[in-house]
């Protein structure tokens, strides 16, 4: 029997179509899900696809907002963990956030295109292109803040040069031996924030630093090296506000990632110094929290913590096959899910239809390849390839990434809302 398959004789279709956007969307996969389409209904979508529920997302945002509100803080929301604006947007006006972090002058633009007001680029700023871009943009948006990190002389000198006259407001990043990007001594500060002071374009605002980078965990000793991180970026604010080197009426102090803003915030608030202080934490993955990573380490995961936050993001793969005792395998793997602090965490089982919702906690993912879960689970576990099953994740930071679109939806996986990602 002959077989006809329509290709050239280089081997390629006739046809060529644009490349689908929106690859867990069934179909030709160019627009996103509409409103109210409920994801287990029917063949409305591709197998995996990652979701994110409203009712988390909502709830984190205002868990945060409320202990700001409390603390007398600021939020300046790390936008690199989503680059979704449906989501960061939220993060300002329903979130109660000054403004956005970025890392990258990349994110700075994209931050600008989503139409945030306020840009904190908690990074040094040393790329010449990045530099002008950002000053013409200031020039021409003089109303939106800016705020980024200088550490040594030479990136002063960059500023300077390539700002050509356009003002900016800077913070002095602080570091210790061994840790990450920051100056290392107070005698170093003191000279750097000399020339930024005789510099035409800079003006110094603050003192800043990331206290995630010095491997911390949540014990007495871990604690007690987080404070006297922020003691040292304390006494260094003192130091230069009594050498009368800063050009604002405040001096901002910045840090607080994720895992450590509480303590953050308490030494923050307690300092003393010769200007008010005004504390900006920068926390980012509290938006879609999780159920590995953050759910230990977060300060509304600890004893007595008397704000909470909720996983939001889900994982959802179909069964590929049951081929030994104790095994399947599912049609997620590296390409879909975070898995460089802890695997997928097994939540639900569903029939193939999308029906008969039931437990899945006690099953266990132990690997992932690419494209494929390994599911350890009972021999006798009624799980049948074609079913679905549901996965909390670890990390949000390397989740969003693998997405370029996310269906937000309610308790009931009804959509609500889009989320496209701009990394």
């Amino acid at each position: 029997m002959s077989m006809h398959f329509p290709l050239r004789a280089d081997g390629l279709l006739d046809t060529q179509h644009p490349a689908p956007r929106f690859k867990s969307v069934a179909g030709a996969g160019d627009a996103p899900l509409a409103n109210g389409t409920r994801i287990f209904d029917g063949d409305a979508v591709f197998s995996p696809l990652m979701v994110m529920k409203q009712s988390a997302l909502e709830n984190n945002l205002q868990q945060l907002a409320a202990f700001c509100q409390e603390h007398g803080v600021m939020l300046a929301a790390h936008g690199k963990t989503s680059m979704s604006p449906a989501i960061l947007r939220r993060a300002v006006s329903e979130g109660g956030a000054w403004g956005l972090s970025a890392a990258t002058p990349a994110q700075v633009r994209a931050l600008r295109q989503f139409g945030i007001r306020n840009v904190f680029l908690a990074n040094q700023l040393v790329d010449p292109a990045g530099i002008r871009w950002i000053a013409q943009w200031q020039r021409q948006h003089p109303e939106q803040g800016f705020l980024c990190y200088v550490d040594s002389l030479q990136g002063v000198e960059l500023l300077q040069r390539h700002l050509a006259g356009t003002q900016i407001s800077v913070l002095l990043e602080m570091s210790v031996s061994g840790g990450r990007t920051g100056c290392r001594s107070l005698q170093e500060a003191v000279k750097i924030a000399e020339a930024i002071k005789a510099s035409s374009s800079l003006q110094l605002t603050g003192v800043a630093g990331y206290e995630g980078a010095l491997g911390a965990g949540r014990d007495a000793a871990g604690i007690a090296r987080v404070e006297a991180y922020c003691q040292m970026m304390i006494a260094t604010a003192s130091q230069l506000a009594e050498k009368q080197l800063f050009s604002s009426p405040s001096i901002i102090l910045s840090a607080g990632g994720g895992a450590w803003f509480d303590v953050v915030t308490t030494c923050f608030t307690a300092a003393t110094l010769p200007l008010p202080v005004t504390p900006l934490i920068r926390s980012g993955a509290y938006m879609a929290h999780d159920n590995g990573l953050y759910s230990r380490i977060a300060p509304f995961a600890q004893p007595g913590a008397h704000h909470h936050f909720t996983p939001a993001l889900e994982i959802w793969g179909r069964v590929l096959s049951r081929p030994e005792p104790g095994l399947a395998f599912v049609d997620f793997g590296r390409r879909d899910v975070p898995f460089d602090q802890d695997l997928p965490n097994p939540l639900w089982m569903r029939k193939a239809d999308g029906t008969d919702p039931r437990d899945a906690s006690h099953l266990r993912i132990t690997d992932v390849n690419d494209q494929h879960a390994y599911l350890q689970l009972p021999d006798d576990e009624v799980l049948a390839p074609g079913d679905w099953v549901g996965c909390g994740i670890s990390h949000p930071c390397t989740a969003f990434d693998k997405w370029r679109y996310l269906p937000l939806v309610d308790d009931e996986y009804c959509v609500t809302d889009s989320l496209e990602t701009a990394f």
